[in-house]
């Protein structure tokens, strides 16, 4: 019997991505997944957590400072800390910088105006629990949502994101090239996504759960899922659930 991941996708009130990253882990993945509310304390024994996008608690204050003192986070920054697998997407993202978990801030864009749209990402690190189905050098088509996705750091910490292989996804076009025109945010970079220095939590603009289901025909995004089951089950099992799902994608890229 081939062992499931058990992914807990965390609902905060405005929350709008939750039953999207739900969905995708359940029905196109085939593992376990659970909601957990913002105010429970128990994270249900869960092998990943997803802070999923939306508009956290209305956006109030800043993105994701209301929600960085839920009482779940609690839980979700201790489960980090002690090593376990989390991935912040959009919204996700910025609470996972204003937890601290990850270094830097999401700025307004530079257009301030919401961008909505596919994008093309650099995988720059395939060496994570998040890449490691991808190429060295791949560009992943996933779209966009967003209107504070702009990365901004400091010089220091910037430097130190670069010389520790912590970013992970830049915006470039489809040949992998990284341009100003590529960069849909103003992010300092090109930055689209980044891991902490332990390697095990992921904070990412773009949604690969919206490019993962078959019945989209976009199904970049499945190779980071596969890629966090890879790292979270036995080896057998999860060369078993990654075979699944190269046979998953192989079958519609014929259909393309």
């Amino acid at each position: 019997m081939i062992e499931r991941v058990k992914f807990g996708v965390v609902v905060f009130p405005g929350s709008n991505c939750d039953h999207d990253a739900y969905y995708v882990c359940k029905k196109v993945m085939h593992q376990d997944a659970v909601f957990l509310w913002h105010k429970d304390a128990d994270l249900q024994d869960v092998d990943v957590v997803i802070l999923p996008g939306g508009f956290s608690y209305g956006d109030y204050l800043r993105c994701g400072a209301i929600a960085r003192f839920s009482p779940i986070m609690k839980e979700v920054i201790r489960f980090a800390k002690d090593g376990g697998t989390v991935i912040g997407i959009c919204n996700g993202f910025q609470i996972l910088v204003e937890a601290g978990l990850l270094p830097g801030v999401l700025l307004r864009n530079a257009s301030l105006r919401f961008v909505c749209k596919y994008v093309n990402l650099k995988v720059e690190n395939v060496d994570t629990r998040f890449t490691s189905k991808c190429h060295p050098g791949e560009v992943l088509a996933i779209p966009i949502a967003h209107g504070d996705g702009n990365y901004f750091t400091d010089p220091e910490t910037l430097a130190t994101l670069e010389a520790k292989g912590q970013i992970v996804f830049r915006y470039s076009d489809i040949d992998g090239r990284i341009t100003e025109e590529a960069n849909p945010n103003g992010s300092m970079a090109s930055i689209a996504g980044i891991v902490n220095e332990a390697g095990n939590v992921l904070g990412m603009m773009p949604h690969p759960e919206r490019a993962a289901d078959p019945l989209l025909r976009h199904m970049d995004g499945q190779k980071i899922f596969q890629s966090i089951i890879n790292s979270s089950v036995p080896s057998t099992t999860s060369q078993a659930l990654a075979a699944a799902g190269h046979t998953l994608i192989a079958a519609e890229g014929g259909r393309r």
